[in-house]
């Protein structure tokens, strides 16, 4: 006969608006084990039926809406999916809730109109004629339960708000419609609000210089979301456990990226099962195509858990044109393979495997006219270099290489394209991987150039490009708001921080742009540490990263140097 072996929660702290799915282990008369088994597809006579209770605590015990000196027995589904008052949906018995109905009835026409008016779709409730009694309240251990759901998933409301939720599964005869068994249940934690953080809002720039005639914005948000293998318990034991869970953070980490509305994501640290099973068709139905180059490391968690860098673009808006991967390691072993001194080139690929890579794509705007006879193109690239601050000469050698790809993608053309850059450079303010993008070299006499091992990045003079790079939040500068100033590094102008840890407070994060090319008009607003650590160091319950996300409007200029 089917069994129910085992039923347990991805997490047992629900949250108002997240769906929560049981994960159960079925057996088969034969042994074998599946994951459902509806009453639409019974098995040998039998399937399962679901039950959602939440507890209704003492203080809080539902009375009849007809003879309020009585207990509610009964509820009436048609309130629950017409948002009627609930007050008024309990009735103390069946005859009770009978007797009142045609005077009930009102309450959904009512309740129906609301929602026609308010644009949601509009349920024929008349058509259901006398409703028949469901949602009973059962009293186990001086606890009462009242029904709330008969699905095997189910999403909290704001009536389940501090209320600790039930769920019930049991094997029933499909002739009979009898319970086979004892039910098998597991009981939630009290519902919570899901914390959000303060909206960021755009700050307008004003340049130093007259304004240049641009046309049609685009924005780009570049975000590290901080792939699930990576975000333990162990590393970050100050956040609570449950809101760690990916079932939780992906939907925040969802709605903040949805609420940005910018037309291009660069996404860090996002997981191959997570790109195709989440994001991917979540944000599709938001209007974006996405592409996903995972990194080149080894499996350690298993093939659907290697994470990468993911560019999504509006496709009402872009067009994708050709996309470039990049592999640090295969770039490590073309340097390695001109190399004749075998011990030297097991060192050099020991040092410089590292696993990062790069996402670049050329976009065609659908807005743009023709300039020249020639189609308007933007170049973006978006890329996650290496941690280990004692491999600095790593972090730089793989930025000169990347600038030098972009170069010939962007300069070898008859036009030049736009470009923008973004990621998590894991390099502060300063660095030489910075100076390298900022200003387009490096001093010789920058303090990162003194560990260079392998000799990689001699000479210094090589350290160089012809890519005018700006970034976007050194133009925060001109704002005229002292609140988002006071956020930048007042030497290089850079954001004070991008990620917010117990172990590192800093910028890692960047989106550079060709100034020749793009005008920055806008940048999201900055958040200063104070705020980022109200709760606890990010992650936190209301920020599921590790970062925070920097987002620029920018334009093309159409004054252009061709």
């Amino acid at each position: 006969m089917l069994s129910v072996s085992r039923v347990h929660l991805a997490s047992d702290i629900p949250i108002v608006g997240l769906e929560i799915v049981p994960y159960l282990l079925l057996r088969l008369p034969d042994g074998s084990t599946t994951d459902d088994v509806p009453e639409t597809l019974p098995i040998d006579g039998h399937f399962l039926r679901y039950r959602w209770y939440r507890v209704l605590r003492v203080n809080k015990i539902a009375v009849c809406s007809i003879h309020p000196k009585e207990n509610a027995t009964v509820q009436c589904t048609g309130c629950i999916k017409t948002n009627a008052p609930l007050a008024m949906s309990y009735h103390c018995s069946t005859k009770c809730f009978v007797d009142s109905w045609y005077h009930h009835l009102s309450l959904h026409d009512n309740a129906a109109k609301s929602i026609k008016e308010n644009g949601v779709l509009h349920l024929h409730l008349n058509s259901y004629g006398p409703l028949q009694p469901a949602s009973i309240i059962e009293k186990e251990g001086g606890e009462t339960w009242l029904e709330v759901g008969r699905c095997r998933s189910y999403t909290p409301n704001a009536d389940d708000l501090d209320h600790v939720l039930r769920f019930e599964c049991v094997v029933v005869d499909e002739e009979k419609k009898t319970n086979l068994g004892d039910a098998v249940s597991v009981t939630t934690s009290c519902v919570t609000q899901a914390p959000s953080p303060a909206p960021r809002c755009m700050v307008p720039l004003r340049r130093g210089v007259a304004s240049v005639t641009s046309y049609e914005n685009f924005s780009v948000l570049t975000y590290n979301i901080l792939s699930d293998v990576r975000a333990s318990s162990e590393i970050f034991d100050y956040c609570p456990k449950w809101a760690l869970s990916w079932a939780y953070r992906r939907e925040n980490l969802l709605r903040e990226i949805v609420g940005y509305h910018a037309d291009i994501l660069c996404l860090q640290e996002v997981q191959c099962n997570h790109f195709d099973d989440f994001l991917a068709p979540k944000l599709e139905k938001h209007g974006y195509q996405g592409l996903l180059k995972k990194r080149t490391s080894q499996v350690v968690h298993g093939p659907d858990t290697v994470d990468g860098c993911a560019v999504f673009f509006r496709r009402n808006i872009f067009s994708l044109v050709r996309k470039y991967e990049v592999e640090f390691n295969k770039l490590a072993q073309a340097l390695s393979d001109a190399l004749t001194h075998t011990d030297h080139t097991k060192i050099l690929l020991n040092r410089l495997f590292k696993d990062n890579i790069a996402l670049l794509v050329v976009l065609e705007p659908k807005f743009s006219p023709e300039v020249s006879g020639q189609k308007q193109l933007l170049c973006v690239a978006n890329v996650q270099m290496h941690l280990h601050e004692d491999l600095k000469d790593v972090k730089l050698w793989q930025v000169h290489n990347l600038i030098k790809l972009l170069e010939r993608i962007c300069m070898s053309t008859p036009h030049d394209i736009p470009l923008v850059i973004c990621g998590d450079f894991k390099s502060l303010p300063r660095s030489a991987p910075h100076m390298l993008l900022s200003t387009g070299m490096v001093n010789a006499g920058h303090p990162d150039l003194a560990d260079d091992p392998l000799g990689i990045l001699r000479p210094s003079s090589k350290l160089a490009h012809q890519l005018p790079l700006v970034s976007a939040y050194a133009a925060l500068r001109h704002a005229t708001c002292y609140e988002q100033t006071r956020h930048l590094d007042p030497a290089t102008h850079e954001p004070l921080l991008t990620t917010c840890t117990n172990g590192v407070v800093g910028t890692h994060d960047y989106i550079f742009y060709t100034a020749d090319l793009l005008s920055v008009e806008a940048v999201l607003e900055l958040v200063g540490e104070v705020a980022l650590s109200k709760d606890t160091a990010l992650p936190s319950p209301s920020r599921s990263s590790d970062h925070v996300a920097l987002l620029a409007q920018l334009s093309f200029r159409a004054h252009r140097r061709w």
